[in-house]
């Protein structure tokens, strides 16, 4: 199963990050990281520009609405992720309770869905198209 670690951040988590070296902070994830590239459930992983460099494309009116960033509260922000492929969402928490973060941030863990989400529509042409996109892409 592949599941999604999600980055979430807080002001406290931000203040604690600003007393530490960036280099250290560099070096425990770069450690990290490679330990789940050992261990083989690191699928891909990215972190994220700061959210003013970003956009909202919000659908909850007649036409979609562009924001631009900061938008939302630091709370409703993510700042990167790591897909693990794993055996459960218990190895996938166990991997979060690892990510050296201060004890001000918070990780959500999410399953990506798959091939069985869709079986009562296997005959759909979108979800016969997809296994084709996941060669293509190399995602498989």
């Amino acid at each position: 199963m592949k599941y999604m670690l999600i980055m979430r951040t807080t002001e406290a988590a931000i203040a604690a990050a600003k007393e530490v070296p960036f280099e250290e902070i560099i070096n425990a994830m770069g450690a990290f990281n490679e330990s789940m590239i050992n261990a083989g459930v690191l699928l891909a992983g990215e972190g994220l520009a700061d959210a003013e460099e970003g956009a909202v494309v919000d659908f909850t009116g007649e036409e979609p609405i562009v924001t631009d960033g900061p938008y939302g509260e630091t709370h409703e922000l993510f700042n990167g992720f790591w897909i693990l492929q794993v055996a459960s969402k218990e190895e996938a928490v166990e991997w979060a309770k690892r990510i050296p973060f201060s004890s001000c941030s918070k990780v959500e863990v999410r399953r990506v869905t798959d091939e069985s989400d869709f079986a009562d529509f296997a005959d759909n042409e979108y979800v016969k198209k997809e296994e084709g996109w996941r060669e293509q892409l190399g995602t498989k």
